[in-house]
């Protein structure tokens, strides 16, 4: 009995601190080009595009957050999502899918493989899954702009879409942009730290030095700033390349560490030594 009422103490307890964790972030809106908002909160950072043809959202951060999503875009427009863009299918960017879905009827766009991952996710409710699909690119004109849709893959996860606002010269590319901050890898699904590489110098390629960035996690951002984070994924790996060419096992390659001017890309997801496992 003492067994249970623990475990019942600790689930309770654990749910708290769950719904604490979100009780008292605020959605936040800055507008950074003409007609798009960058939107702050908890997990994935949003952006934000009304208009006569319908409100288009990019991610919608973890389901938990998703009635607070809702008020700030009908506090900025005055009216419901119709669209929603996820640029990957991990939580902290598609858990508000099914209730925009329930509550503002919005239909969702992703990427083939961000479907049947989430579609095999058992904790997933399958009302929140994307009704449209696509394999390569999708080019929406809507709201006065043109909205480039494309795939990249095998970088972050195996389903990563970037989106260009073209007339406003906005891009949101999900998690291929961790900024000021090691990035998240997934190695699991599908992620690749060369791919990752790659997928991030053909963005850059893509834009020029007027362009502002809505990273998937970090502050605004521009051409530079995207330049500076992919520098220092090159220089890392280097890095730990050298080190396993020297025959350093992972456990002395931990033990040694990155330059110190690393140092301050650490944070509390990514450390200094999960970013060394990742690059081994």
């Amino acid at each position: 009995m003492k067994k249970l009422l623990l475990a019942t103490a600790v689930a309770v307890s654990f749910s708290s601190f769950a719904q604490d964790r979100f009780a008292d972030v605020q959605i936040n809106a800055e507008e950074v080009g003409t007609n798009v908002h960058m939107l702050t909160g908890a997990g994935g950072n949003m952006a934000l595009m009304p208009g006569p043809d319908g409100v288009l959202l990019i991610d919608d951060q973890y389901q938990q957050m998703a009635e607070k999503v809702g008020a700030k875009v009908n506090e900025l427009t005055g009216e419901d999502v119709r669209y929603v863009i996820n640029t990957h299918f991990h939580g902290d960017h598609v858990g508000s899918n099914m209730w925009l879905r329930q509550n503002h009827d919005a239909t969702i766009l992703a990427h083939d493989n961000v479907r049947e991952r989430l579609s095999s996710d058992s904790d997933f409710d399958a009302a929140g899954l994307p009704q449209l699909t696509f394999d390569s690119t999708v080019t929406l004109h809507i709201n006065g702009d043109t909205v480039h849709v494309f795939y990249l893959p095998n970088g972050h996860t195996d389903g990563d879409v970037a989106v260009w606002f073209e007339e406003a010269n906005v891009l949101h590319p999900g998690d291929l942009f961790f900024n000021e901050r090691f990035p998240f890898i997934d190695l699991g699904s599908g992620g690749d730290v060369d791919g990752y590489i790659e997928n991030v110098e053909t963005l850059i390629s893509k834009i020029n030095d007027d362009t502002v960035i809505i990273p998937g996690h970090g502050p605004k951002a521009t051409r530079a700033d995207y330049q500076r984070f992919v520098n220092m994924i090159k220089e890392t790996k280097a890095e730990v390349d050298a080190m396993r060419n020297q025959g350093m096992a992972l456990e002395d390659a931990l033990g040694n560490g990155l330059s110190e001017k690393w140092s301050p890309w650490a944070w509390n997801f990514i450390t200094e030594e999960r970013w060394i496992k990742t690059l081994y």
